[in-house]
């Protein structure tokens, strides 16, 4: 085995320690992790958790998550540096003016935001879970933050709400382009395009399948084809390759987020050798942001 894999299991042990992994992360992350997942099952596992110490391998709002669901926990994020842009893409003041502007209107923040966005919401979503939540809420406004064009794509599917979109995205899916996948469709005509609703909407009009990181390796895994375009982040192809050794599958130029990229073994040991970095946040603060999540958990059961 090899030594850093043997040396994280012996920290493990030794600290009571457990480690989380999102899709995005490395290879060599994803093997080392108890559990991996998106956004949604990481929120859910966390909350299941029994060991003292979490290592949280993906960017700072998954700490952040991880943290207001264990407040009593050492969460680590092995690098503090890990951060998601589209996390910061809301302001509090733009929040405030739709609620003065728009009666019996609720905010509905994407997982994917910082733990202060949280707390200026009313529910949580993440892609998986998005569309059933707003489908769910009595209030026909909805202002969906941070990121516009997974609300728009949940626009389409409820006309009866009034979606009010926020100017945020991820700058990762969000270059990709129709002309991107149109040349992929040329080259593998027989292949089926599986899209993330956080692209933009001329992308997911292409999908033969639009849906979550966990939904795009579910759809792949009960499909009879062959040939997949993958429109979300390369990381998603370590599970793909591990349970469809016989299926092949393309990707629209480089599609890489380089933050969920910083976890690296050598920062999960130092993470557990040295207790840092560690999230923290005030009392008030998890306090503030739990309400929105546990009703994320609580509507989409």
């Amino acid at each position: 085995m090899n030594k850093k894999i043997e040396r994280i299991n012996e920290l493990k042990r030794e600290k009571n320690g457990v480690i989380l992994a999102h899709y995005y992360t490395e290879p060599e992350v994803q093997e080392v992790a108890d559990y991996i997942g998106d956004s949604y099952f990481l929120s859910e596992k966390a909350r299941e958790l029994k060991e003292d110490v979490i290592v949280m391998c993906g960017v700072s709002f998954m700490g952040e998550c991880v943290k207001i669901l264990n407040p009593e926990k050492t969460v680590l994020l092995p690098d503090a540096e890990a951060d998601c842009p589209m996390a910061h893409m809301a302001s509090i003041e733009k929040i405030q003016e739709v609620k003065v502007n728009n009666e019996d209107v609720a905010v509905v923040c994407y997982v994917n935001s910082t733990a202060k966005l949280k707390s200026y919401s009313d529910v949580c979503v993440t892609s998986a879970n998005a569309l059933k939540i707003v489908k769910n809420l009595p209030n026909k406004n909805i202002f969906f933050i941070p990121d516009q064009h997974l609300g728009r794509y949940v626009a389409t599917q409820v006309p009866e709400k009034n979606i009010i979109l926020n100017d945020g995205c991820c700058p990762i899916h969000a270059k990709v382009t129709k002309e991107d996948i149109l040349k992929l469709k040329e080259l593998h005509p027989e292949a089926k395009v599986m899209v993330h609703p956080e692209c933009q909407k001329e992308v997911v009009e292409l999908a033969d399948y639009i849906g979550s990181t966990s939904g795009i390796i579910k759809a792949v895994a009960n499909s009879s084809d062959k040939e997949f375009i993958i429109s979300t982040e390369d990381g998603i192809l370590y599970e793909l390759r591990l349970n469809n050794p016989d299926k092949k599958f393309y990707m629209p130029k480089e599609f890489q987020c380089k933050d969920m990229k910083k976890i690296s073994l050598d920062k999960i040991i130092k993470a557990f050798e040295t207790n840092e970095p560690q999230v923290r946040l005030t009392k008030d603060e998890i306090e503030k942001a739990y309400k929105p999540l546990e009703k994320m958990l609580e509507l989409s059961k």
